[in-house]
């Protein structure tokens, strides 16, 4: 089977090198499956899950906060705001995160940064929901 080239960066770190056999990710269009030989495309993504599959059928998950990804040749590369794997992730900050963006949005001040609060919300689901993999 043909593999491509996976790199996974944040500002910070590097978070994921390596060969992969198919990428998951949610770009603002919708929800893209990346193979090997790909057409070439960028596009911005959302707060949401990446999946990576690797030899043999592992599979790894990360929380991705926005930021980009590119795809040439066998080589994808996502630039990310933040990325976190399930080990990275404190389930009781996260938890807490999404009652604190709830309860904001459900307040309705009018002073409120609506977008804002709807990010935060969404990443913190985007935290659980992976923590849990």
């Amino acid at each position: 089977m043909s593999k491509m080239t996976v790199e996974v960066v944040t500002p910070e770190r590097v978070i994921f090198s390596g060969e992969a056999n198919l990428v998951i990710a949610r770009g603002v269009q919708g929800e893209l499956g990346i193979m090997p030989n790909h057409m070439p495309l960028v596009t911005p993504l959302k707060i949401a899950p990446v999946r990576i599959k690797t030899e043999g059928g592992k599979e790894v998950v990360m929380a991705v906060s926005g930021g980009f990804m590119e795809v040439r040749g066998d080589k994808v590369t996502i630039l990310a705001e933040t990325a976190e794997t399930p080990e990275d992730i404190d389930v009781a900050r996260a938890k807490s995160a999404k009652e604190r963006a709830e309860k904001r949005l459900s307040e309705k001040h009018p002073d409120l940064d609506v977008r804002r609060a709807e990010r935060a919300l969404q990443r913190a689901l985007t935290r659980l929901q992976i923590s849990t993999k």
